[in-house]
């Protein structure tokens, strides 16, 4: 229980710090196009946050070590592609 804790706050921090860049971003492009990316980007990192969290919680019961490395998988594609998402707004 304490393991899936601590990977909850892992991923809390890898998703704030994601949004505070993105945020920071978003306070230095006035542009109506980049604000609409970076709100976009901002959902998307609210999303990912709330899908692995929710997964996180309701571990399958079966196959625990499949279910994490896939989790795990998904959750650093996703964060990938919107650090290349940000990547694109500061262009």
């Amino acid at each position: 229980m304490a393991k899936r804790r601590i990977l909850k706050k892992n991923i809390n921090g890898i998703c704030g710090e994601l949004f505070l860049s993105c945020a920071f971003l978003l306070g230095q492009n006035p542009s109506a196009e980049k604000k609409e990316q970076a709100h976009k980007i901002i959902a998307d990192i609210i999303d990912l946050q709330n899908d692995i969290i929710s997964r996180v919680s309701h571990t399958e019961p079966g196959s625990v070590k499949v279910f994490y490395k896939k989790l795990k998988e998904d959750f650093n594609k996703r964060v990938q592609e919107i650090i290349d998402n940000i990547g694109k707004l500061e262009e």
